[in-house]
């Protein structure tokens, strides 16, 4: 398995080469959230990042999952992966806009009292809901490489983060100083965050994904010459 600079390096360098389509993706699946900040009120935002950002990002996850597979990468297949991947997404979208939701109201309630125990609270729920976030770190890729359903790659995903906690953590860390930066401004939001995340996350993941694959083949191959030799 890579180490985490060796990943970065080489999402880096996919980036650069796919710089095109990495734009084009990105535009396209960003351009629903300028009228939802507009138009909508600020109560609804969050459950139609869910119901229509969500799927659209899955479909930038699944044009970049496609390339690796030797397709090309066809600006039409972020829309063939949005609509595959909806019910997933819309799934996955709910439960951190539910995290989100949670950490906010923390500090909103804890915030604005006084002392320590009421600090102390606010403190382990940001913990509890961090780590939520890291250990869902897998799920979309996991159903995009793997084929699982949602919650089974909620699961699967967790299981991840107990078995790499360094990793994932470290992952997670490196996907949000790669991205945040891109928050900050209107143009590297819409025109780059999608397509730098979803190549970046499936680099990340498919380092762990293949690391399992090739100890299965090797279980595999030490079981069938085990089964010759008797």
């Amino acid at each position: 398995m890579r180490k985490l600079n060796a990943v970065l390096k080489v999402a880096g360098a996919e980036v650069f080469r796919e710089i095109v389509p990495v734009a084009l993706t990105s535009i396209i699946s960003s351009l629903v959230l300028i009228p939802m900040i507009l138009m909508v009120p600020i109560p609804f935002v969050p459950i139609l990042i869910a119901l229509l950002y969500m799927p659209l990002l899955y479909g930038v996850m699944y044009v970049f999952q496609q390339k690796a597979e030797g397709k090309p990468s066809q600006v039409r297949l972020l829309f063939t992966g949005a609509v595959k991947g909806f019910f997933p997404a819309l799934i996955f979208g709910l439960l951190i806009v539910s995290l989100l939701f949670i950490l906010w109201s923390t500090w909103w309630y804890y915030g604005s009292k006084g002392g320590m125990f009421y600090m102390s609270i606010a403190v382990f729920q940001t913990y509890f809901v961090l780590m939520a976030l890291v250990s869902q770190f897998y799920t979309l890729q996991l159903v995009l490489q793997k084929g699982m359903g949602i919650f089974r790659a909620m699961a699967e995903s967790v299981k991840l983060f107990f078995r790499f906690p360094g990793y994932t953590i470290g992952a997670f860390f490196q996907m949000v100083c790669f991205t945040f930066p891109l928050m900050l401004t209107v143009v590297g939001f819409i025109a780059l965050f999608s397509g730098i995340l979803g190549v970046y996350q499936y680099k990340a993941v498919h380092n762990v994904l293949s690391r399992d694959e090739e100890a299965e083949v090797e279980e595999a191959g030490i079981l069938l010459t085990n089964g010759e030799a008797r």
